[in-house]
């Protein structure tokens, strides 16, 4: 494939629009990146298991597959800038809603925090992709999204500066090999200075929200409409149910999401099981997001020159090495190649999404838009069953040996799975174009 040069991403006349929603791709990247610490944060002050603390996952991705849907739908009858404004206010809400949450000490409000700003998440995303694929000719759409999505790493790497120096390095719980042996008066003490250090990035992110969406409210943003009308909703759902490259898409995105998650998350124990603190593996997660952000820049260059289904195929492949490197090489080249996953994740969202969409009508895709984004609930579950993998010994990470490696290290056979399963999607994919292509 090669597009079309002189077709601009993006007119003169809704780049303002094009920034400001791309500005949202960051803050999502940011509140993704400042989460993935909390898991390992929480599980030290609260003495949690590593299957209790992955609830903060299972919180903020749970969040985005309950309201996604909803959101589409209010999107659908409403307005994008509509479904914007929703879900920068709950974003903002469920940020603020740490304070109270570090006040009672309790676990499950800050869930539910988390939980309430991926409500607004669930909007944002479900309006700000198909908003951006929307604005430009269709055959850069893929290329637009992929740019617009390159912001994202930009908050991830923010996101995780802010985790390691105002928060990992200033817990004092991690100061302590046996905190857990400590006096119960003194881990009280502790315990109530860390999760108000857990809690301030949250408030002080509440309130860049809150002035994101006063720009929001004050800028016209463009509509985006369908010539034919609004179809029925049983129709809408009938033709995507039908549409086997959006259905096995969604299916792609659920399995992409898990390897995520599951590779940012757990780099933390993969680190503790070679006897690296998680200060110094914070620095370990800063090098994966920056590989990130080049891997979404080469992607997307390359996508000038050749099929996105393609691309996928052949970044996913190179995801199952790093994969199997991780599982195998017990020691810090292990790591690296925990680290260098990242890259090859990195074109797997925008271009799993585009091609999920490609061909939809406008109203279509904002309902589809919904199921893609509840996709992302392979965020939630797929880290929870490598915490029970991991568990699986006792709330170590060395406890056993599964098939004469670390059940830390077997615990990655799980994101090898996921690129597996994407792989599969790109090759059915680019074998359909192909075949599309000899019959026209």
């Amino acid at each position: 494939m090669n597009t079309n040069d002189t077709t601009p991403l993006v007119s003169k006349k809704i780049l303002l629009p094009f920034v400001l929603i791309t500005s949202l791709f960051a803050l999502w990247g940011f509140a993704n990146a400042v989460t993935d610490p909390m898991v390992q944060a929480f599980k030290k002050v609260l003495e949690l298991t590593n299957s209790q603390a992955a609830w903060v996952q299972m919180a903020f991705y749970g969040g985005y597959f309950c309201m996604a849907l909803p959101a589409a739908l209010f999107v659908r009858k409403f307005s994008y800038k509509s479904g914007i404004i929703i879900g920068l206010t709950l974003y903002a809400v469920g940020a603020l809603l740490f304070y109270p949450a570090a006040t009672t000490q309790q676990f499950w409000f800050f869930c539910l925090g988390l939980y309430v700003l991926t409500f607004g998440l669930a909007f944002l995303e479900t309006t700000a992709n198909p908003y951006i694929l929307s604005m430009g000719n269709s055959k850069t759409a893929i290329r637009r999204l992929n740019l617009a999505q390159a912001f994202n790493p930009v908050g991830l790497v923010l996101g995780l500066l802010v985790a390691k120096f105002f928060v990992l390095e200033k817990l004092q719980s991690d100061d302590y090999e046996n905190y857990s042996a400590l006096a119960e008066a003194k881990k009280t003490l502790i315990r109530t200075s860390d999760l108000m250090v857990i809690r301030d990035p949250y408030v002080i992110l509440g309130i860049v929200v809150l002035a994101v969406l006063v720009m929001i409210l004050l800028n016209k943003m463009p509509q985006v409409r369908d010539e034919e009308g609004i179809p029925s909703l049983s129709k809408t759902f009938s033709s995507l149910f039908k549409n086997k490259r959006y259905v096995y898409g969604v299916l792609a995105l659920v399995m992409y999401m898990g390897a995520q998650i599951m590779c940012w998350t757990y780099i933390y124990q993969y680190a503790e099981g070679i006897g690296v603190s998680s200060e110094t593996a914070a620095n370990y997660q800063l090098a994966a997001f920056f590989l990130f952000t080049i891997g979404r820049a080469i992607g997307t260059y390359l996508l000038k020159f050749m099929s996105s289904s393609k691309l996928l195929f052949y970044f996913a492949l190179f995801g199952i090495i790093c994969c199997l490197g991780t599982m195998f090489v017990q020691n810090e080249i292990g790591l690296y190649f925990l680290v260098m996953i990242s890259a090859f994740l990195s074109i797997m969202f925008p271009t799993i999404y585009g091609i999920a969409l490609d061909g939809l009508s406008e109203e279509d895709s904002k309902i589809g838009a919904a199921g893609l984004v509840m996709a992302i609930v392979g965020g939630a579950l797929l880290p929870q069953l490598q915490g029970i993998l991991i568990d699986l010994g006792g709330a170590g990470v060395n406890d056993i040996k599964i098939l004469g490696i670390s059940e830390i290290n077997f615990s990655f056979v799980l994101p090898a799975i996921c690129f597996l399963m994407v792989a599969l999607y790109a090759t059915a994919v680019y074998r359909n174009k192909l075949s599309a292509e000899k019959a026209s």
